[in-house]
C-alpha cells in the first residue's frame, strides 16, 4: 500500500472542518446561474455581491467548474447550482440557486472539486463520489457512459482512503493513503511518483501539478504555453520536476486553464504559462516558460491563491484585500468594470482589514456585509466566491501555506510509537489503529514523510540535506523495539517484508524517496541477523541496485550521518556474516568459501557487498577506524589460506569473469593476524616456487651444464663489516626477482639507509623486510606506502612529511577573507633549497605571474601537494617502486591498507606489556613462580616506557612490535649460573639468558646495563 496521487486538485478537503461560520459574496459570470443568485437579469456581476442563500453562513468550501458551482457546508451537506447540461449538478432541481444533492445526503461530505462539466466529492471516510460528464473517463467509473447525472461511489478507490481531490478540464487526481490514482476510465496509479510524500495536488485545463512534503514540484500534461514551468513548451507524459522551484519552498499550487500559480512559504507568488489576458500578473500579455515572481505583490504576504479559467485571485490578509488579475470581461476581477488587468487590482468588496478600514462599503447593508473579514476565496470558470466572517469574531483567514493534517498522508510519530509500546501483550488492538499502522509501514511515501525536521527545516531536500531528524527516527523505532503486543509486532514486520521492501525502486523519482534508506535501518528487527533473508538482503539488494546518482546520494547521507549511525550499519551487516558463518551446516559452510554468488550463496554476497560499499565510503574521510570492519571470527570458521589460494588462482585464470565469493575480495574484514597469515601464505608460495625453480635449474645444470656453478635455494648475501653498505647494494643488484623471493640469509643492519642513497636498493630492502617479516628502521612517511598501493595522496598525507608546510597550506584554505592576494602574497610557483641552491618551480605555465586568490587557492594547494608528493619526486619514487615490487608485488598487497603495510615494515607501538608477560615461556629450570622470574617482571613493569622499549630492542632487535600486536612476541627465559654476567639476548629466537640473581636490586642493575648494549652488530 502506498500514499500516492490519483487524480485532481481538491482545494484542501477536510481542511474546512471545525471552522467558524460566515457569509458569502460572489462576482463574475452568472449566465448559467453558477453564482446562485437566483433568476436575476444581470449576466455579469462586476463587484462582490452578497449571496442570499439560507446556508451561506455555514458554507466551508466552494468548488467552481467552468459553468457550475458546488458548495459544502459544515454539517457535510452538498449544494450545487449552475449549468446542468451534463448532469454535473447531481440533481434535477432549480439551477439558478443552490440546491441540495439528495444522493449525498446520507454522507458527511468534507470536500469537493469541479472540472469543466463534472464534479467530485469525498466523505469523512475517504470515499470518493463522482457525477456529470464522463466523456473522457474522468469519473473513474470504468463504464462507457457519457453522462452520470447522480453521484456514485468510485469503486476503483473503494479500498483507499482519499485525502485530496482536484479536477481539470476532463481529468481528475486523487491523493490517497493507500494505493491508487485516477487518470483514465478507472483510477490508475501514477507509478512515477511512487514513494514521494506528496503534500498537495492541483489540476489545470489539461495539465497537472504536485508538490512534495519538502517543496519539490512536479508537472505533467499539456505544456503548449509553458504552464508546466519547465522552460519549454513540450508536452510531458510523465511527471517532471520543476528544478527552479526546489529551493523556494513552494507550499501550494493552483491552476487555470493554461497557466499555473505557486505560493511559497514566505508568501511570494510565482506564475507561468499563458499570459495573453494578463492572468500571470506581470504587467504583460506574454507567456512565461519559467515560474516568475509577481513583483507587484512583493512586500505583501499572500496567504491564499485561486484561479479561474483565465484569471487569478490572491488574498493579502494583513491588508484585508483580495487582488485580481487576468481576464475580466465577465466581471470576475470584481473591479466594477468589465476589462482585463495585467497587474494585481484590488477586488472592490465590502470587507475590512484587521485594522477595520474598508475599500468600499456594502451596496446592500446586512449584518454580515458590515465589518466582515475575508476567510477564504474560491474561483473557477469565470466566477468567484469569498467566504467572510464577522470582525468581532476574530477568526483568522485560512492559510493555504499551512497543511491541515487530515489532508496529508499518514506519518508515524513518537506518540504513536509509545502507544504501540504501551499495549499489553495479549490485548486486542483497535481496528482503526491497526489500519493506520498497516498503511504507514506499507508505504514508502508515509515513511519518507515521517521523522522530518521541525519548522520546515526539511525543505530543499538535496544530496547534502536529507531533512530527517535522525534522533526522532531512532526514538520511534527504539520504542517499537519495546512493543510486546504480538499483533502490532507481526503487522509491522509483515508490512515491511511484503510491501515496503519490495516497493523500493532502483531508479527512484526524487531525492525525497531515498529517505527510507536512512530511517529503515533503525527498525529493531535489523538487529536480529536471523532476519537476513527477510530484511537485510532485500534492503541490501535495493541499495546495491540503485542507479548511480541515487546511490551517490544515499552514500553521501550515510557518510555524513553521526558516527553511531554509521557504526550501526556496519554492525548489522557484520552480524549477518557472522551468523551465516556460525549457523550453517558444515557442507554449506565449505561451499560458502568458494560458492558462486548468483546460485549457491546469494545470502552471503549481499551483506559482504554492503560492507564493501560502506568501507569505500569510510575511506573518503575515515569516519570510523578501519578496525571497525574487522571480523576476528573469520579465522575461526574458514581457512583463509585456502581462500587466498583459490582467490589468487581464479584472479589469474579469470581476472574479469569471476563470480565466486572469496573473503579475500573483502580484505577489510581481516584483522592484522589474518592479513599476516595471508602474507605468510603468499611468502611460502613464492619462496617454494623460487626454491623449486632453483632445484630444477640445479638439476638441468647437472645434466646439461656440469661445469656451471652451483645453484642455491637461498638468497645469500656476503658482506663485510668494513664495507657493509656497498657490499649489500652490490649483492642485491646481482639477483633477479625470482632469487629475491628465496629465503634470506642476511646480517641485521642498523640504519643502513643512512648511507644508502640508492632508491632502487631502498625499495628492494623495504620489500625484503615485508617478504621476510623483518621489522626494520625505515622512517618513511605514510604517503610513501599509499603511493605503493596506488592510493591518492592528499594534504593530510603531507602533514606526515612536513607538518609545518601542511599547516600553512591548511591555514590558506581556512582563511575566511577574500583578500588572499594581499595577505599571503603567493603565486603559482614555489622555491626549494637543494644542496644550498634555491630552485624555482612553477606549478602551472606562467605560474610566477598568477597570484593565489580566493577563487584559485584550492587549485594552488592541490598543485603544491601534487608537486611535493608526486611530480617533484617522480623519478626517485619510480626507482623505489620498481625495487619494492621486484620483491613484494602481486595481489597480496591489495589486501592491505597503507598504515598496515607500514606497520609490517616498521612495526607499531601498540604495547601491551601484560600480554608480553602472559606469553612468556620458561626453560631449563625456570618457572613463572621462580623468585628470579617474579623479580624480573616486577623490575620490568616498574621501568619507564623508554626503558621498556630499549629492552624490547635488546631482545628482538626492534623497539616496535609486529602488526599482529604483542601477542605475536613470545619471550623465552633460560637460566645461566654465574650472576656476574649481564643478561644475554638471542634476537633470532627471542631468548633471554637470565642469570639467577639473588636480589631484585642486582637484577635491575644488570638488566639496565644490558639493555644499553643495543647498537652492536649481531646475527638475526
Amino acid at each position: 500500500m502506498d500514499a500516492t496521487i490519483s487524480a485532481s486538485v481538491w482545494c484542501t478537503l477536510a481542511k474546512f472542518l471545525q471552522r467558524s461560520p460566515g457569509d458569502m459574496f460572489c462576482w463574475g459570470n452568472t449566465v448559467n446561474g453558477e453564482l446562485g443568485l437566483g433568476g436575476i437579469e444581470e449576466e455579469n456581476i462586476l463587484s462582490p455581491r452578497e449571496l442570499s442563500f439560507a446556508k451561506s453562513t455555514s458554507v466551508l468550501q466552494v468548488a467552481c467548474g467552468w459553468h457550475h458551482s458546488v458548495m459544502v457546508t459544515d454539517n457535510g451537506q452538498v449544494y450545487s447550482c449552475g449549468s446542468n447540461d451534463f448532469g454535473q449538478l447531481g440533481h434535477e432541481k432549480t439551477r439558478k440557486k443552490p440546491e441540495m444533492i439528495d444522493a449525498l445526503s446520507a454522507y458527511v461530505i468534507i470536500g469537493a472539486s469541479c472540472g469543466a462539466n463534472h464534479s467530485l466529492a469525498v466523505n469523512e471516510w475517504g470515499q470518493l463520489f463522482s457525477w456529470g460528464s464522463d466523456s473522457h473517463g474522468q469519473l473513474g467509473m470504468s463504464q462507457e457512459m457519457d453522462v452520470q447525472p447522480k453521484p456514485k461511489i468510485v469503486k476503483g478507490l473503494a479500498t483507499c482512503h482519499v485525502i485530496q481531490i482536484t479536477c481539470g478540464l476532463n481529468h481528475c487526481l486523487a491523493l490517497t493513503n493507500r494505493r491508487y490514482s485516477s487518470v483514465e476510465r478507472k483510477p490508475t496509479l501514477i507509478r512515477s511518483l511512487r514513494g514521494i510524500p506528496i503534500a498537495h495536488i492541483a489540476c489545470g485545463g489539461s495539465h497537472s501539478l504536485a508538490v512534495s512534503k519538502s517543496g519539490a514540484v512536479f508537472g505533467w500534461g499539456k505544456n503548449e504555453y509553458g504552464q508546466l514551468g519547465l522552460n519549454d513548451n513540450s508536452n510531458r507524459v510523465f511527471p517532471c520536476q520543476l528544478k527552479t522551484l526546489r529551493s523556494i519552498k513552494v507550499k501550494y499550487i493552483t491552476c487555470g486553464e493554461d497557466f499555473s500559480v505557486f505560493l511559497t512559504k514566505d508568501g511570494g507568488v510565482f506564475t507561468c504559462g499563458a499570459g495573453m489576458y494578463g492572468q500571470l500578473g506581470h504587467g504583460t500579455t506574454t507567456n512565461e516558460l519559467l515560474p516568475r515572481k509577481i513583483m507587484e505583490l512583493m512586500g505583501s504576504i499572500v496567504s491564499q491563491i485561486t484561479c479561474g479559467r483565465r484569471h487569478t485571485l490572491a488574498l493579502v490578509p494583513s491588508r484585508g484585500r483580495i487582488y485580481g488579475f487576468g481576464l475580466g470581461g465577465a466581471g470576475q476581477l470584481g473591479t466594477r468594470v468589465a476589462r482585463n488587468a495585467t497587474t494585481p487590482q484590488v477586488v472592490l468588496g465590502p470587507w475590512v482589514s484587521p485594522s477595520g478600514s474598508s475599500v468600499v462599503k456594502a451596496e446592500i447593508p446586512s449584518k454580515h456585509a458590515k465589518n466582515c473579514v475575508v476567510k477564504r476565496i474560491f474561483a473557477g470558470g469565470d466566477h468567484c466566491f469569498a467566504v467572510v466572517t464577522r470582525q468581532e469574531d476574530h477568526v483568522n483567514p485560512d492559510d493555504c501555506r499551512e497543511f491541515v493534517p487530515k489532508t496529508q498522508i499518514l506519518i508515524f510519530t513518537v506518540s504513536d510509537a509509545n502507544k504501540c509500546a504501551r499495549l499489553p501483550p495479549n490485548e486486542s488492538v483497535d481496528q482503526d489503529f491497526m489500519t493506520y499502522i498497516e498503511t504507514v509501514f506499507s508505504s514508502q511515501a508515509c515513511i519518507n514523510s515521517s521523522f522530518l525536521l521541525d519548522n520546515d527545516e526539511h525543505y530543499c531536500c538535496t544530496s547534502r540535506h536529507h531533512g530527517i531528524n535522525l534522533s526522532t527516527a531512532e526514538q520511534c523505532f527504539s520504542s517499537l523495539g519495546k512493543v510486546e503486543n504480538s499483533s502490532i509486532k507481526d503487522l509491522i514486520f509483515s508490512c515491511v517484508k511484503e510491501h515496503l521492501l519490495p516497493s523500493l525502486s532502483p531508479s527512484p523519482p526524487d531525492v525525497e524517496t531515498l529517505r527510507v534508506y536512512m530511517t529503515l535501518p533503525f527498525y529493531i528487527e535489523f538487529e536480529n541477523p536471523r532476519n537476513y533473508e527477510i530484511l537485510h538482503n532485500p534492503f541490501g539488494r535495493a541499495v546495491l541496485a540503485l542507479k548511480s546518482e541515487a546511490a551517490r546520494i544515499v552514500g553521501l547521507w550515510w557518510r555524513k550521518a553521526p558516527i553511531d549511525y554509521f557504526e550501526r550499519l556496519i554492525r548489522i551487516f557484520k552480524d549477518v556474516v557472522v551468523y551465516l558463518l556460525w549457523h550453517c551446516d558444515k557442507d554449506r559452510e565449505i561451499n560458502r568459501v568458494s560458492a558462486r554468488s548468483d546460485r549457491q550463496n546469494p545470502n552471503l554476497f549481499v551483506p559482504l557487498e554492503i560492507l564493501g560499499h560502506l568501507h569505500k565510503l569510510n575511506n573518503i574521510d575515515l569516519k570510523v577506524p578501519y578496525e571497525t570492519f574487522c571480523l576476528p571470527e573469520l579465522t575461526e570458521k574458514i581457512d583463509i589460506r585456502v581462500d587466498y589460494v583459490h582467490w589468487l588462482s581464479e584472479s589469474i585464470q579469470r581476472p574479469t569473469q569471476s563470480s565466486n565469493i572469496y573473503f579475500c575480495s573483502y580484505p577489510f574484514l581481516f584483522d592484522a593476524q589474518a592479513k599476516t597469515l595471508i602474507l605468510q601464505t603468499d611468502q611460502s608460495l613464492q619462496m617454494q616456487s623460487a626454491m623449486n625453480q632453483a632445484a630444477s635449474q640445479a638439476l638441468r645444470n647437472i645434466l646439461f651444464a656440469p661445469y656451471a656453478g652451483p645453484v642455491s635455494a637461498f638468497l645469500e648475501l656476503t658482506v663485510s663489516r668494513e664495507n657493509i653498505v656497498a657490499d649489500t647494494v652490490r649483492e642485491l643488484s646481482k639477483y633477479d626477482k625470482n632469487d629475491l623471493k628465496k629465503p634470506l640469509k642476511l646480517l641485521r643492519i642498523k640504519n643502513i639507509l643512512k648511507a644508502m642513497k640508492l632508491h632502487f636498493a631502498a625499495g628492494l630492502l623495504c620489500g625484503l623486510a615485508i617478504y621476510n617479516f623483518t621489522i626494520i628502521d625505515l622512517p618513511f612517511p605514510l604517503a610513501l606506502y599509499k603511493k605503493l598501493l596506488k592510493q591518492k595522496v592528499t594534504l593530510q598525507d603531507l602533514s606526515g612529511l612536513s607538518p609545518a608546510l601542511a599547516r600553512s597550506l591548511q591555514e590558506l584554505l581556512d582563511y575566511e577573507g577574500t583578500d588572499e592576494e594581499s595577505v599571503f602574497c603567493l603565486t603559482f610557483e614555489i622555491s626549494r633549497e637543494v644542496f644550498g641552491e634555491v630552485k624555482i618551480h612553477e606549478l602551472k605555465p606562467n605560474g610566477g605571474r598568477i597570484p593565489v586568490s580566493h577563487e584559485n587557492k584550492q587549485e594552488f594547494v592541490d598543485l603544491y601537494v601534487d608537486f611535493i608528493l608526486n611530480s617533484g619526486v617522480e623519478k626517485h619514487f619510480m626507482a623505489f617502486n620498481n625495487g619494492f615490487h621486484k620483491v613484494c608485488g602481486g595481489k597480496v598487497l591489495e589486501l592491505f591498507h597503507a598504515h598496515e603495510l607500514m606497520a609490517v615494515v616498521v612495526g607499531n607501538e601498540n604495547y601491551d606489556w601484560e600480554e608480553l608477560e602472559r606469553n612468556a615461556e620458561y626453560k631449563n629450570g625456570y618457572t613463572e613462580n621462580d623468585k628470579v622470574i617474579r623479580n624480573f617482571w616486577e623490575v620490568f613493569h616498574e621501568l619507564p616506557l623508554e626503558q621498556k622499549k630499549k629492552f624490547l630492542q635488546f631482545l628482538t632487535g626492534s623497539d616496535r612490535i609486529p602488526i599482529q600486536g604483542m601477542k605475536s612476541i613470545k619471550i623465552f627465559f633460560q637460566p645461566t649460573p654465574d650472576e656476574k654476567y649481564l643478561p644475554v639476548a638471542h634476537t633470532c629466537f627471542n631468548l633471554l639468558d637470565l642469570p639467577r640473581y639473588r636480589t631484585k636490586e642486582r637484577l635491575k642493575y644488570k638488566l639496565l646495563q644490558a639493555i644499553q648494549q643495543t647498537e652492536i652488530f649481531a646475527l638475526v
